[in-house]
């Protein structure tokens, strides 16, 4: 029987697997696609640090690469299993389902399963990698990119509202650390203030000219966390800031302007770098332009990229995260006619 894609969306979703704790979601869907006949493989993603680590790592988590036995894949599906918190599970109506992950990208993986099963019944040499740490690190991405199983084609999958992604920007993180000395708050010439310092160099980082091109719209800067200080009347000895900027270029050009702008108030550090991908267009698909980073930069290894999804970007991360029924089904159609046509 074909694969029951909404069906599917809702058990996964049922599934808690914010980063960090996607073992439950790796172990569904390893015995699910082996009961579907596939050959899987679980491929280990370390944990990081445990106390780098929000709420902390649970357990093991692992990458889900699977194919028919034997079979070396012309074109991979792929998407990743974690969400950002918190989990909230499946609920419904007539047109949506509802829940953490509905659409980024729980809803996807469905769609990829299916389309997959009606791939391989046509003969299409077709695998499905499913990975971890996307929201955060693109952790399983890397681990998947030294594992390459020699496929031509990678068809990412992320909410693109059922349009082929012509670009996606870049995502470069950036950390501030300030450092200052304590004193009592009623003598603060006796101290020095790391909170002041951070505090001026995020004006100026905010005022930085960052660049814009045409095709893609401008780079842009999210100031995300801010912590520091030990109490209201302490002289503040330590804060940070962590940004997220999106590039349409090279990160580098980026990071020397604000290491130039904050100039030396704080130490300035990059904990995650994702290029900036244009791709092409394929057949009359209708296109779009991604304001947001994938795990395509880190999957460099398994073939010329495509993105594409059902679902809004816009109500991804959100208390209203949904995909509609109809677009997801639209989507394993989708799916099965840019494999098809990749592999002609």
């Amino acid at each position: 029987m074909p694969i029951d894609a909404i069906d599917l969306t809702r058990r996964l979703v049922n599934i808690e697997s914010t980063s960090y704790h996607e073992g439950p979601a790796g172990a569904f869907l390893a015995e699910f696609l082996a009961a579907e006949r596939y050959s899987v493989e679980c491929m280990a993603v370390e944990q990081p640090d445990l106390a780098l680590t929000p709420g902390g790592g649970s357990a093991a988590r692992f990458n889900v690469y699977a194919a028919l036995p034997g079979v070396t894949p012309d074109v991979v599906l792929s998407t990743h299993m974690d969400t950002v918190p918190p989990f909230f599970p499946c609920t419904e109506d007539d047109e949506f389902l509802y829940g953490r992950g509905a659409c980024d990208a729980k809803g996807i993986i469905a769609a990829q399963v299916a389309a997959a099963d009606r791939l391989r019944d046509a003969g299409v040499k077709v695998g499905l990698l499913f990975v971890v740490g996307e929201e955060r690190d693109s952790a399983g991405a890397k681990v998947a990119n030294r594992n390459p199983r020699g496929s031509r084609f990678l068809i990412n999958g992320e909410p693109t509202g059922n349009r082929l992604a012509l670009a996606t920007k870049g995502a470069l993180r950036v950390e501030l650390r300030a450092h200052g000395r304590m004193a009592h708050s009623a003598y603060p010439e006796l101290g020095e203030s790391a909170i002041d310092k951070l505090v001026e160099a995020l004006h100026d980082v905010l005022a930085m000219p960052l660049p814009v091109e045409p095709e893609i719209g401008p780079c842009t800067l999210n100031i995300g966390l801010i912590s520091g200080g030990r109490a209201p009347n302490v002289v503040p000895d330590q804060a940070e800031a962590h940004l997220l900027i999106r590039t349409i270029g090279p990160s580098d050009e980026i990071m020397d302007a604000v290491t130039r702008v904050v100039a030396g108030r704080c130490e300035v550090s990059s904990s995650l770098d994702l290029s900036f991908v244009r791709m092409r267009k394929v057949g009359h698909l209708p296109t779009m332009i991604a304001k947001f980073a994938t795990d395509i930069p880190s999957l460099t290894a398994w073939g010329e990229p495509f993105l594409l999804g059902p679902g809004s970007i816009h109500v991804a991360h959100t208390p209203d995260e949904k995909i509609a029924k109809q677009e997801l089904l639209d989507c394993v159609d989708l799916y099965v006619d840019l494999a098809t046509h990749l592999v002609a």
